[in-house]
């Protein structure tokens, strides 16, 4: 038998008709909540929401997605853009598949590596992005960005930093006194 992956079926559900699981554990901090819509917002809808079709519901249940739902629930703005419509790719499992599913969805994601994130951050600053344009766009505060960048060493990306005066040397003491 012949397996074709879900993604080469994507379908226009309107979200009226999805529901999300009872099982997801996993939870997005709104500082990545809110990057997720400037995401959605500039970028579109760049990734199908997964689900399983309930037929004796006539519902699609989330299996992985549920933030990118969540951000056409609570943004009238996409919701209109897109059409109430969301794009969904259907898997076809019982719900331990399901569970298990969701979990491997939401592991893979991994994380960033730190020297990685730097580098992007030096390049970034190399191309003339200042400090504000790396926040707004990569979701990263300014501690964060102070953070990578020291990481990179290089003194080139402080020089534009106004460094307070909030220290002064003090002379060397006479020893003899």
């Amino acid at each position: 038998m012949e397996h074709k992956s879900p993604a080469y079926c994507v379908i226009a559900v309107p979200i009226e008709k999805i529901k999300p699981n009872t099982y997801n554990p996993n939870a997005v901090a709104p500082p990545e909540m809110r990057l997720l819509y400037d995401s959605i917002k500039v970028d579109g809808y760049t990734m199908p929401i997964v689900c399983y079709y309930d037929k004796d519901q006539d519902s699609y249940i989330i299996v992985d997605g549920f933030h990118r739902y969540r951000v056409m629930l609570e943004h009238q703005d996409i919701y209109d853009r897109e059409g109430g419509m969301l794009p969904v790719s259907v898997i076809d499992k019982p719900l331990d598949q399901r569970m298990a599913s969701t979990i491997r969805h939401n592991r893979a994601r991994g994380s960033h590596d730190v020297d990685l994130m730097s580098n992007i951050v030096k390049e970034l600053h190399e191309f003339g992005r200042s400090d504000a344009w790396i926040s707004k766009h990569l979701g990263m505060d300014r501690d964060e960005i102070l953070r990578l960048k020291q990481i990179t060493g290089l003194a080139a990306l402080f020089k534009d930093i106004n460094f307070g005066q909030a220290w002064k040397p003090v002379e060397e003491l006479d020893v003899d006194e």
